[in-house]
Protein backbone atom coordinates (compact mmCIF):
# COMPACT_ATOMS: atom_id res chain seq x y z
CA UNK A 1 0.00 0.00 0.00
CA UNK A 2 0.97 3.36 -1.02
CA UNK A 3 0.18 5.21 1.88
CA UNK A 4 -0.35 4.47 5.50
CA UNK A 5 -2.53 6.03 8.53
CA UNK A 6 -0.70 6.91 12.29
CA UNK A 7 -2.68 5.45 14.76
CA UNK A 8 -3.96 9.09 16.22
CA UNK A 9 -5.23 9.48 12.21
CA UNK A 10 -7.32 5.91 12.57
CA UNK A 11 -8.88 6.82 15.82
CA UNK A 12 -9.87 11.03 14.60
CA UNK A 13 -11.58 8.66 11.15
CA UNK A 14 -13.26 6.29 13.42
CA UNK A 15 -14.53 9.09 15.41
CA UNK A 16 -16.11 10.79 12.44
CA UNK A 17 -17.23 7.58 11.12
CA UNK A 18 -19.52 6.65 13.93
CA UNK A 19 -20.45 10.36 14.71
CA UNK A 20 -21.68 10.80 10.98
CA UNK A 21 -23.36 7.16 11.26
CA UNK A 22 -21.82 6.20 7.76
CA UNK A 23 -22.75 2.76 7.06
CA UNK A 24 -19.99 -0.36 7.97
CA UNK A 25 -18.54 -0.84 4.05
CA UNK A 26 -17.16 2.88 4.43
CA UNK A 27 -13.43 3.18 3.18
CA UNK A 28 -11.05 6.40 3.98
CA UNK A 29 -10.44 7.24 0.31
CA UNK A 30 -6.93 9.00 -0.27
CA UNK A 31 -6.24 10.83 -3.49
CA UNK A 32 -4.25 13.41 -5.65
CA UNK A 33 -6.12 16.10 -7.78
CA UNK A 34 -4.85 18.70 -9.83
CA UNK A 35 -4.48 22.25 -8.60
CA UNK A 36 -3.59 24.36 -5.88
CA UNK A 37 -0.58 26.71 -5.80
CA UNK A 38 2.02 23.93 -6.19
CA UNK A 39 0.40 21.77 -8.63
CA UNK A 40 -1.08 19.00 -6.80
CA UNK A 41 -3.78 18.89 -3.48
CA UNK A 42 -4.29 16.17 -1.81
CA UNK A 43 -8.03 14.80 -1.44
CA UNK A 44 -9.64 12.98 1.37
CA UNK A 45 -12.86 11.84 1.96
CA UNK A 46 -15.28 8.58 2.46
CA UNK A 47 -16.19 6.36 -0.07
CA UNK A 48 -18.36 2.98 0.58
CA UNK A 49 -17.44 1.77 -3.07
CA UNK A 50 -14.37 0.42 -4.36
CA UNK A 51 -13.01 -0.71 -7.69
CA UNK A 52 -10.39 -2.89 -9.13
CA UNK A 53 -8.19 0.03 -9.45
CA UNK A 54 -7.66 0.64 -5.86
CA UNK A 55 -5.90 -0.66 -3.80
CA UNK A 56 -7.55 -1.33 0.01
CA UNK A 57 -6.18 -2.17 3.16
CA UNK A 58 -7.01 -2.02 6.34
CA UNK A 59 -5.47 -0.33 8.93
CA UNK A 60 -5.51 0.56 12.87
CA UNK A 61 -9.38 -0.76 11.82
CA UNK A 62 -9.60 1.55 9.12
CA UNK A 63 -10.15 0.12 5.76
CA UNK A 64 -8.16 2.75 3.31
CA UNK A 65 -8.49 2.77 -0.49
CA UNK A 66 -6.24 4.51 -2.48
CA UNK A 67 -6.32 4.42 -6.79
CA UNK A 68 -3.41 2.54 -8.15
CA UNK A 69 -3.26 5.41 -10.15
CA UNK A 70 -1.76 7.76 -7.76
CA UNK A 71 1.02 5.63 -6.59
CA UNK A 72 3.62 7.85 -7.96
CA UNK A 73 2.45 10.92 -5.87
CA UNK A 74 1.60 8.78 -2.70
CA UNK A 75 4.20 6.19 -2.50
CA UNK A 76 5.41 6.10 1.07
CA UNK A 77 2.77 9.26 2.30
CA UNK A 78 1.85 9.04 5.79
CA UNK A 79 -1.57 10.56 6.70
CA UNK A 80 -1.52 11.49 10.52
CA UNK A 81 -3.42 13.90 12.63
CA UNK A 82 -2.66 17.12 14.48
CA UNK A 83 -4.48 18.67 17.38
CA UNK A 84 -2.45 21.94 18.62
CA UNK A 85 -3.78 25.39 19.80
CA UNK A 86 -2.75 26.38 16.38
CA UNK A 87 -4.65 24.20 14.07
CA UNK A 88 -5.83 20.55 13.59
CA UNK A 89 -6.14 18.57 10.84
CA UNK A 90 -4.94 15.72 8.87
CA UNK A 91 -1.40 16.22 7.27
CA UNK A 92 0.38 14.62 4.73
CA UNK A 93 3.90 13.49 4.94
CA UNK A 94 4.84 12.61 1.78
CA UNK A 95 8.54 11.85 1.08
CA UNK A 96 7.75 12.56 -2.77
CA UNK A 97 7.50 16.51 -2.16
CA UNK A 98 10.19 18.60 -3.86
CA UNK A 99 8.12 21.70 -3.26
CA UNK A 100 4.95 22.64 -1.17
CA UNK A 101 3.49 25.51 -0.58
CA UNK A 102 2.98 27.66 2.83
CA UNK A 103 -0.70 26.64 3.22
CA UNK A 104 1.04 22.72 3.09
CA UNK A 105 -2.20 21.67 1.33
CA UNK A 106 -0.42 22.03 -1.99
CA UNK A 107 2.46 20.19 -3.38
CA UNK A 108 5.23 18.90 -6.31
CA UNK A 109 6.91 15.63 -7.05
Amino acid sequence: MSVSLTEKAANEVKKIIVDQSLPDETVLRVGVQGGGCSGFSYSLGFDTATSERDRVVEIHGVRLAVDKKYDPYLEGTVVDYYDGLEKRGFVFNNPNVVKSCGCGSSFQV
